[in-house]
């Protein structure tokens, strides 16, 4: 049975940090690239950023230099630290797991809320 586990979000002042975690099971974790959206309320959900199956990262410019994705084969497990965070990051944030020609796995999400 295919897992995707979201954790560490929360509630967070503008300028703090949050790291996410996504742990994996039931799948091939390290063969797959893996990636984090988010859904703020009443918009589409979009791609924050990826990281292939051998950790090269991609992001998207609005967490440039703020934002950093990484993974642990190991552990099956891959992160977001999120520093810097300002209002606009509030959302759900999802994790993903990719592979071309292969089925698209998500989590459930977990919530952060940027806000003083």
């Amino acid at each position: 049975q295919v897992q995707l586990v979201e954790s560490g979000g929360g509630l967070v002042q503008p300028g703090g940090s949050l790291r996410l975690s996504c742990a994996a099971s039931g799948f091939i974790f390290s063969t797959y690239s893996m990636r984090w959206f988010r859904q703020a309320p009443g918009k589409e959900r979009e791609l924050v950023a990826a990281i292939t199956s051998d950790s090269r990262p991609v992001y998207v410019d609005s967490v440039k230099g703020r934002f950093t994705i990484s993974r642990d084969n190991a552990k099956n497990t891959m992160y977001l630290q999120m520093n810097s965070l300002k209002p606009e990051d509030t959302a759900v944030y999802f994790c993903n797991a990719f592979r071309f020609n292969a089925p698209e796995y998500w989590g459930q999400g977990t919530q952060v809320t940027v806000s003083s």
